[in-house]
C-alpha cells in the first residue's frame, strides 16, 4: 500500500549546491541551493530567488560557480543557506570560507569545496526563479583525486532530505552503471 501526499518538492537525492558569485566590487558571496541539478550536457540549472544577494551578482556578473556541498563542510554549507548575504555583508568570511578567483570565469572558487563548476550565466527567468548556467569547466581538489579522476568516497558529498530536513552523506557503491542492467536482456 502507498500512502499520497500531494504536491511535494522531494526528490532524492537533492544535491547541496553551493552557488558563489563575486559582487561588482569583487567581493565573493555564496548561497546554499537545494533545488537544482545538471540541466543539459553541458549547462547546469539552479532555482535562485532574485531577492538573494547571490543571484543579484550573477545577473550583474553573468559568472557564478556551484561546488558540492561536503561532510566535512556542513556547518560551512548550512550557515551560507540560513544567513543573508543583503543582511550580513561579510557572510562568506564568517561561514570559514576563503576564495580564489577562477581562471575559466569572473567568480570565486571556496577553497573549502573541493569539487566546483565553473560556469557563465546562459538565461534567468525572473516568474520561475530559473537560473541557467554553461559549464565552462570543473575544477577538482588533488586531495579527491584516485587516478586522476573525482573519487566520491574522498569527496563526501551530502544530500538534502526535504522531508525530514537533514542532510545525508552519500556512500556506498550500490552498482555499476552502464552493466549491471545487462544482466536482464
Amino acid at each position: 500500500m502507498r500512502k499520497n501526499f500531494g504536491k511535494k518538492s522531494w526528490l532524492y537525492p537533492m544535491p547541496v549546491l553551493i552557488v558563489a558569485a563575486y559582487d561588482e566590487a569583487g567581493v565573493p558571496n555564496a548561497m546554499n541551493a537545494a533545488w537544482g541539478g545538471i540541466f543539459t550536457d553541458e549547462t547546469i540549472g539552479v532555482c535562485l530567488s532574485e531577492g538573494h544577494k547571490t543571484t543579484k551578482n550573477i545577473l550583474s556578473t553573468g559568472a557564478f560557480t556551484v561546488s558540492v556541498g561536503t561532510a566535512e563542510s556542513l556547518a560551512q554549507c548550512d550557515y551560507v543557506g540560513i544567513v543573508s548575504g543583503n543582511k550580513v555583508p561579510d557572510k562568506f568570511a564568517k561561514a570559514g570560507f576563503s576564495a580564489v578567483r577562477s581562471e575559466a570565469v569572473n567568480a570565486p572558487i571556496i577553497e573549502q569545496l573541493p569539487m566546483t563548476l565553473e560556469c557563465t550565466l546562459v538565461s534567468y527567468d525572473k516568474e520561475s526563479n530559473h537560473l541557467v548556467g554553461r559549464i565552462v569547466n570543473v575544477s577538482a581538489d588533488e586531495s579527491i583525486l584516485t587516478d586522476g579522476k573525482i573519487d566520491v568516497a574522498k569527496l563526501r558529498p551530502i544530500t538534502y532530505d526535504p522531508v525530514n530536513h537533514n542532510y545525508i552523506e552519500l556512500g556506498a557503491k550500490a552498482g555499476n552503471a552502464f552493466s549491471d542492467g545487462k544482466q536482464l536482456k
